[in-house]
């Protein structure tokens, strides 16, 4: 389906929803190469969002900002990796540099490696809880002056953590991931506690199954067949129908929070 922006170019979207409430608004997406990321990315910028795309993959981000550009939106690329505070701190610079302070953040970086407990895997227990709790930490702690500048201006400040299911449901061997999502949701809970009363939205979004590149993170034969058995079975969500519930629920009057949103295949219980 085909949809014209507000500088009257063309882009192909899947929905007719745009969010007119965005257009000036300045964002940041992180893990914003692939995925729930970049579908984020590009429903804000193709809504008048000027959005700053964070992730490792270099070449990647290029090819998302290239689009969005073709497209008559603004975006830039920047190369960050949110494990590691100097690249993060070079990030917030090159952001601010370029499009001065922010008024909304998506927290969608992150890594799922699921394995039997047992396995002892301390590997992928640092690398998710350095990414997925950590991460989000980072950028938090990188981000909260701006969105509290904003919402003191007035403005609508929005801060959006992506977490998952997996935090209520337990899933065999996804135990050390679910527990990570459950602390970004348990930190989106407590963040409204100190960010609402200045006006600052926490909204937690948590998808079910989805259609990702978090899949090809499993090294574990028999559980990626488990997981595109359930896929078979059930039907995932897109990354772009994420997108959508992250741009509704920023496009709202700011007095409004839709602060945790659970958003599941019709078909998974």
């Amino acid at each position: 389906m085909s949809h014209e922006n507000q500088n009257g170019n063309r882009y192909e979207s899947r929905y007719g929803h745009q969010y007119p409430s965005l257009a000036g608004r300045t964002a940041v997406v992180t893990g914003a190469a692939s995925g729930i990321g970049e579908a984020v990315a590009v429903l804000l910028a193709a809504s008048g969002a000027r959005v700053a795309l964070l992730a490792r993959r270099g070449d990647r981000l290029e090819a998302v900002v290239g689009k969005i550009r073709a497209d008559g939106g603004e975006a830039l690329a920047v190369v960050a990796d949110v494990t590691d505070d100097a690249s993060v701190d070079a990030a917030v610079a090159a952001v601010h540099e370029a499009y001065g302070n922010v008024d909304l953040v998506v927290n969608n970086a992150g890594v799922m490696l699921p394995n039997p407990v047992d396995d002892g895997r301390i590997d992928e227990w640092r690398r998710m809880l350095d990414t997925n709790v950590t991460g989000v930490l980072r950028v938090i702690r990188a981000f909260t002056g701006d969105l509290v500048g904003a919402a003191a201006e007035g403005r609508a400040a929005d801060l959006v953590n992506v977490s998952s299911i997996a935090a209520h449901i337990a899933f065999p061997n996804y135990g050390v991931y679910g527990a990570t999502k459950a602390a970004v949701t348990y930190l989106s809970q407590a963040l409204r506690v100190e960010f609402g009363p200045r006006d600052v939205r926490v909204t937690n979004v948590e998808p079910g199954l989805t259609e990702t590149e978090l899949a090809t993170h499993l090294d574990n034969a028999e559980l990626a067949g488990q997981l595109d058995g359930m896929f078979d079975a059930i039907g995932g969500l897109s990354a772009a129908e994420i997108a959508d519930v992250v741009g509704y629920a920023t496009s709202r009057p700011r007095h409004v929070n839709l602060r945790q949103i659970m958003v599941l295949p019709t078909r998974q219980a």
